[in-house]
């Protein structure tokens, strides 16, 4: 399991990050992930909770070269989720940009995001509800179509 940065802030600032361990145990990152979400953008938000989170394992490229030639179209942090991903079989990603998924799927990689963990999160009972949680998603700043909202409440029995 590899996450980039955008579900890993997504999740911090719904009180969330903890769903990953419990789900997946260790999760794996790039070095480029880790920047970034220590960078801590605007507000700080992911970066303690980042920190606190031992389960989180920083994981260098073996090949480096191999996330270079995903840079022309995607930021270095996906780059190197892919890269690693790819170097570790791993057996999922969890990435929220589109072109980063179309770049994963093309790649073969099983993918997942944001509200995918959200989903399986519910399923497993460690949320009630996911709808009030994208609430939250969206109230702090997180872009989420309409269609991909209306398609998790589906999948949640929340529409």
């Amino acid at each position: 399991m590899v996450a980039n940065t955008t579900p890993i802030i997504a999740l911090s600032l719904i009180g969330k990050l903890g769903v990953l361990q419990h789900l997946y145990g260790e999760v794996l990152i790039p070095p480029a992930v880790r920047a970034e979400v220590l960078a801590g953008g605007q507000h700080g938000i992911g970066a303690g909770e980042f920190r606190a989170a031992t389960w989180l394992q920083l994981a260098p490229l073996k090949d480096p070269q191999l996330a270079d030639l995903l840079l022309a179209d995607l930021d270095k942090g996906e780059a190197e989720v892919i890269a690693l991903a790819l170097e570790q079989d791993a057996g999922l990603v969890i990435l929220d940009e589109r072109l980063a998924r179309r770049h994963a799927r093309r790649l073969g990689l099983t993918l997942t995001g944001t509200l995918g963990i959200l989903l399986k999160a519910k399923e497993r009972g460690l949320v009630p509800a996911v709808a009030p949680l994208i609430i939250e998603l969206q109230e702090g700043g997180i872009r989420l179509s309409h269609a991909v909202v209306a398609e998790a409440l589906k999948l949640a029995g929340e529409a």
